[in-house]
């Protein structure tokens, strides 16, 4: 298995544990609102995990008690003090739009594990992913509107996408907060867990996850994303390319076949 490089940030901490990485915000004097540092450290991450054959999962979390408060716009215009971030903001194109998974996200599915507040830009993040645990003292909102400002990180064309129409304007249009059993009960959060626990609960899907075969989860993923707007017709054309494609993988012939010998499947990913 490949090591971890160093891709960490004083905002930033990324580690490997086996098919996982796990990418903590890390600025809990601030409830970890976006810097520089920090959205160097997340597009870095995310490309890390997008691009590294052995990882077969994310699971994006904050440190001490908070997810992410959003915006700080000063941090954000600020450069680094740290040499290296310095040198990765000016490779990375567009590591903004990259770190807030507007842009770029990655081809692997994206766990987020949310305790404390998650809100404007910290929600924009919770809905580039994929799987959504939230403790149940967790916030949501989308507050830009209240602030005459605009959600920038894609939400004001991905939520809609992603929940009722109606519950979207409510939170794009009306900046409230949500609880995380609101967030729940409108889609926007996978499950509800007790305060404490969501890093554990998104670790055990996150496993689920690495369970599988790899090709199969990134084909879905893939056939999701590829086939948005598309009429049926038209999406499953795509939806059977890619499918076909993972049937005729060595994965899909280990795991009939491990079915078949009651043990656990080897999958290698070809």
């Amino acid at each position: 298995m490949a090591e971890l490089p160093d891709i960490s940030t004083p905002h930033c901490h990324v580690v490997r544990d086996g098919a996982i990485v796990t990418v903590t915000m890390r600025r809990p004097e601030a409830r970890n609102a976006l810097s520089t540092d920090m959205l160097v450290g997340l597009a870095t991450a995310f490309g890390y995990i997008d691009s590294e054959p052995g990882v077969r999962v994310g699971i994006l979390t904050g440190a001490d008690g908070a997810f992410c408060a959003g915006a700080d716009l000063k941090a954000m215009g600020t450069p680094s003090d740290d040499p290296h971030v310095r040198q990765r903001a000016a490779e990375i194109e567009d590591f903004h739009w990259k770190g807030l998974l507007r842009a770029a996200r990655p081809g692997k599915p994206l766990v987020a594990a949310v305790e404390g507040p998650a809100v404007a830009g910290g929600t924009e993040l919770v809905v580039g992913t994929d799987i959504r645990i939230a403790g149940q003292s967790a916030t949501f909102g989308l507050y830009e509107a209240r602030r005459g400002l605009f959600p920038m990180g894609g939400c004001a064309v991905r939520l809609a996408r992603q929940i009722p129409y109606t519950h979207a304007m409510d939170m794009l249009l009306t900046g409230r907060s949500y609880t995380a059993r609101e967030a729940a009960d409108i889609g926007l959060v996978t499950r509800v867990v007790p305060d404490g626990t969501a890093l554990e609960a998104a670790r055990e899907a996150a496993e689920a996850i690495a369970g599988c075969g790899p090709l199969a989860v990134q084909a879905i993923l893939r056939a999701y994303r590829e086939t948005e707007g598309m009429d049926e017709d038209a999406a499953l054309r795509v939806s059977d390319r890619i499918g076909w494609q993972v049937l005729a993988s060595d994965d899909a012939e280990e795991g009939t076949r491990a079915f078949a010998e009651k043990r656990p499947a080897r999958f290698t990913g070809t």
